[in-house]
């Protein structure tokens, strides 16, 4: 099937592993003018793996508000653009939110590509119920909030995932054993990398587990909540 014309796609790559990269995203990645990307130089080495060259354009966070406005303007005059981050899909906990807002009042037409997510592998590999969760993005730095996060997680009859840093990780699970030791999380870390590893069990399991051996690497933080204790899935016959 041919692809259909779109002035901006926003196409998700790959969070570890190059070769979950779609077809389809390859298709549009060597089709269009010019490549919106957080990172020149990771997304360089991307597209040089698969023979694509192509002007690129940085956008970050610092800079995607001036951005977004660029890209407009240079997409209403004719130019097609492909919009990606280091890794996964755009706009989700990295830039893009702000040129979807500037599109959406714009006469630009757009489109999103499926693909790699990290939060959807971490859950499904995760074994936690899967028919309601909730995303956080990154987890707060500041201890208050994030405690605060925790314990309604600890309580909510649904999973909550967090993106958490390799070097704050271990604390959060010392939190989550001190609220509930009892509450069920895993810890899923490198997803799709050689390296890939889920951590499954209860919050005082893994902050033993981790108290001498800190997990490394990017990582997804799970926590099952009152309807993961007996697994059982939540009952939605009330929607």
């Amino acid at each position: 099937m041919s692809e259909v014309a779109y002035s901006v796609y926003f196409v998700p790559l790959p969070i570890g592993n190059r070769e979950d990269i779609t077809r389809r995203a390859l298709d549009v990645l060597a089709s269009v003018d010019t490549i919106a990307c957080e990172d020149t130089r990771h997304t360089g080495l991307l597209l040089t793996h698969y023979g694509i060259r192509k002007p690129l354009l940085s956008m970050h966070e610092h800079n995607e508000a001036a951005r977004a406005g660029e890209i407009v303007r240079r997409a209403a005059a004719g130019e097609r653009f492909a919009v990606v981050t280091d890794a996964g899909m755009p706009g989700v906990s990295d830039p893009g939110y702000r040129l979807i807002q500037a599109l959406k009042k714009s006469d630009v037409c757009f489109t999103v590509l499926p693909g790699p997510s990290a939060v959807v592998t971490a859950l499904v590999g995760s074994g936690m119920p899967s028919d309601a969760f909730f995303f956080g993005g990154f987890l707060p730095v500041k201890s208050g909030r994030k405690a605060a996060l925790l314990q309604k997680a600890v309580e909510a009859d649904f999973t909550s995932i967090f993106y958490e840093s390799p070097f704050r990780i271990v604390k959060s699970i010392q939190t989550l054993a001190t609220i509930d030791p009892e509450t069920p999380i895993c810890v899923a870390r490198e997803l799709t990398k050689t390296f890939e590893t889920y951590h499954r069990g209860t919050a005082v399991e893994l902050a033993g587990q981790f108290a001498e051996r800190p997990p490394k690497g990017e990582i997804v933080l799970l926590i099952g909540g009152i309807n993961a204790r007996g697994g059982k899935a939540r009952d939605n016959t009330e929607f």
